[in-house]
């Protein structure tokens, strides 16, 4: 046990001692290959996603005009669900639009980066990336805690029974 905590104690030293000589960070022309191409498919998923978007709000936008036009006894829906399903579906839109556009920028700047040698395009750029991956952590767990609760209730309803 000792020997464990020494090692990591060593190993968490040499890492501060090298932040502590040198701050500045090398990239290699194979790591700009791989961030170039990284940053490439990047931008096509940022694409993607915006289309997607965009698909999301005509689709709310319209849902209850398309839906009005049915046969009410044809819908499995009731009135109340067609009146919200639209802004149930522009509001996931507009919380997708953030990652995407996080995504967007990050290819942009690390594009620009490559292309530049600017370090202050790489730092925004990796600002994005991790603003993406914060987004994305903070909703799923969002979303858990929202299953948990549903499954609890559930549950709880259940046993009420």
């Amino acid at each position: 046990m000792l020997l464990l905590r020494l090692a990591f104690l060593t190993k968490t030293n040499f890492m501060e001692q090298r932040d502590l000589l040198s701050n500045d960070l090398v990239i290699s022309s194979i790591s700009q290959s791989n961030l170039l191409s990284s940053a490439k498919w990047a931008k096509f998923l940022a694409i993607v996603g915006f289309i997607f978007i965009a698909i999301m709000i005509i689709g709310g936008l319209f849902a209850q005009t398309l839906l009005s036009y049915s046969r009410p006894d044809s819908l499995p829906y009731t009135g109340d669900m067609i009146k919200y399903m639209g802004i149930v579906y522009v509001v996931f839109a507009v919380i997708l639009f953030f990652p995407c556009l996080y995504l967007f920028k990050f290819s942009n700047k690390m594009q620009e980066a490559v292309r530049t040698s600017s370090q202050e395009s790489v730092d925004t750029a990796f600002i994005n990336l991790k603003s993406m991956f914060k987004f994305y952590g903070i909703f799923t767990i969002i979303i858990l805690v929202v299953y948990a609760l549903a499954f609890i209730a559930g549950m709880g309803s259940m046993f009420m029974k």
